[in-house]
């Protein structure tokens, strides 16, 4: 197979990626992305590398990691000399990663509860007869508002 066959030029790898042509570009921009050759008439052209690539870009921001982050691994990554040292970096990435999600998780389970605890809260009211405007009516005692002659 000829070189020529077994790359494509950016248009041809955002159909390939089914994705517009613009995040390529910004890809590349960030340094995220790189043309494998250019073309005789100067036109970047990219193997299946670089789509594997812009799937594991898309593949990580779906993980919840951003384009700096995205970049700042690669930069980690490539400044290591042995796989073992490249797969550490990799493995802390992750790691970091993991403490913020469980971090996230953490305060998400606290709202949930007190926002349960407020619907609870606020449905308490809910089959409550008086008609008056009350302030604060949280499980309130009939007898109170029963005996309307009290202000």
């Amino acid at each position: 197979m000829s070189d020529t066959a077994a790359t494509f030029r950016i248009g041809e790898l955002a159909k390939k990626a089914d994705k517009p042509v613009r995040p390529s570009h910004f890809y590349e921009e960030l340094g995220l992305l790189q043309p494998a050759s250019r073309s005789p008439g100067g036109f970047r052209m990219y193997t299946n590398k670089a789509l594997d690539r812009i799937h594991w870009i898309e593949r990580l921001q779906e993980l919840g990691f951003s384009l700096t982050d995205i970049k700042q691994f690669l930069a980690d990554f490539h400044a290591h000399d042995t796989g073992p040292q490249s797969m550490e970096a990799l493995r802390s990435f992750y790691a970091e990663k993991l403490t913020e999600t469980q971090s996230a998780i953490a305060r998400l389970q606290a709202l949930e509860a007190e926002l349960n605890a407020s619907i609870s809260y606020l449905q308490a009211c809910g089959g409550c007869a008086v008609i008056e405007p009350v302030h604060a009516c949280a499980q309130c005692d009939d007898a109170q508002h029963s005996n309307s002659d009290t202000p």
